[in-house]
């Protein structure tokens, strides 16, 4: 699905973009067989961007026939989670009873609201080998949702608008941006794009944001006449400029929306109110919380309490 943009995402003199407000460089953690998961959001000076308070890139990785990970049955509360791969294949089930493989370009958006379950699962790369590559990022649901009934919505990559044009292509993953509208159901302003930059391609993000971020999957940009890498998360001051350039070939995540507040975070669970998360815990270390239909087999149990405070990757 393509569309044509209401404003262009390719405007501005690279020279007035002078709104760097933080240069983010993520943790790494290797969870094994070569699989590494980089950590971008929450960062110590920086909680969120808009209401985007998790931000993992993992891989790429190739696997073997044989092997592969499992990331078994576990809840969350407060938030929605967005998984969107460049490749590879990972099967979803949760306790709504979805049962959904993602693949690249495709978008997989889980609403926990009140509470869910899912397991990710790498069957493929177990079955006949695969490569593994992508973003999840966790979504705080605005005070008035956090408690929503929970839900699960994929959409395929012909159902997400496309835009093409000067260098640049993009997918809108999520929000509003540009003039187009992705089809999952956000629940505050929010956008949230996959970006293909050729050698010397501009591009700027969405001015009406008060938060925004550009996140370097691959290559490399130059904001403000400096040079950012792979791997690094630039966050742009509110109200400034936010151009960026391609000095040879980059994918790029954008990212941002409007602030919804302080959130406390505890493992996998996402709330405004301590409470809440200390009534989440207690649920799930009394197993009161249901798991996948599809996937009931096992789940992973609460953390000793020095590690809750730490979020699992996907």
């Amino acid at each position: 699905m393509s569309w044509q943009p209401s404003e262009d995402p390719i405007l501005g003199d690279p020279k007035t973009c002078d709104a760097l407000e933080l240069v983010i460089v993520p943790r790494t953690r290797d969870l094994g067989d070569g699989f590494e998961v980089r950590r971008a959001l929450p960062h110590g000076k920086r909680q969120m961007v808009g209401p985007f308070i998790f931000f993992d890139h993992f891989g790429p990785v190739q696997f073997v026939s044989g092997k592969g990970m499992d990331v078994r049955p576990h809840p969350h509360i407060g938030l929605a989670t967005v998984t969107y791969l460049f490749d590879g294949e990972i099967m979803h089930r949760d306790s709504v009873g979805s049962e959904q493989a993602i693949r690249p370009g495709e978008v997989n958006w889980m609403t926990a609201g009140s509470g869910i379950t899912h397991s990710e699962r790498f069957e493929r790369a177990r079955a006949h080998g695969d490569s593994l590559h992508g973003i999840q990022a966790w979504v705080a649901l605005p005070g008035e949702h956090e408690e929503t009934a929970p839900s699960f919505t994929h959409q395929g990559a012909s159902e997400l608008p496309t835009y093409e044009s000067e260098g640049l292509w993009g997918r809108l993953i999520a929000g509003e941006a540009f003039g187009a509208r992705a089809p999952a159901k956000a629940f505050s302003p929010l956008f949230y794009a996959h970006w293909r930059l050729d050698e010397g391609a501009r591009a700027q993000l969405p001015a009406h944001y008060p938060e925004r971020a550009a996140y370097v999957a691959e290559g490399c940009i130059d904001v403000d006449g400096r040079r950012f890498g792979q791997g690094q998360m630039l966050v742009f001051t509110p109200g400034k400029p936010a151009l960026l350039t391609a000095p040879k070939p980059a994918v790029v995540m954008v990212l941002g929306g409007d602030p919804i507040g302080e959130r406390f975070i505890e493992w996998n669970f996402v709330s405004s109110s301590r409470e809440r998360i200390a009534q989440a815990k207690a649920d799930w270390r009394a197993g009161r919380m249901k798991l996948p239909q599809l996937d009931d087999g096992e789940f992973i149990p609460l953390p000793p309490e020095p590690a809750s405070s730490v979020p699992q990757p996907l």
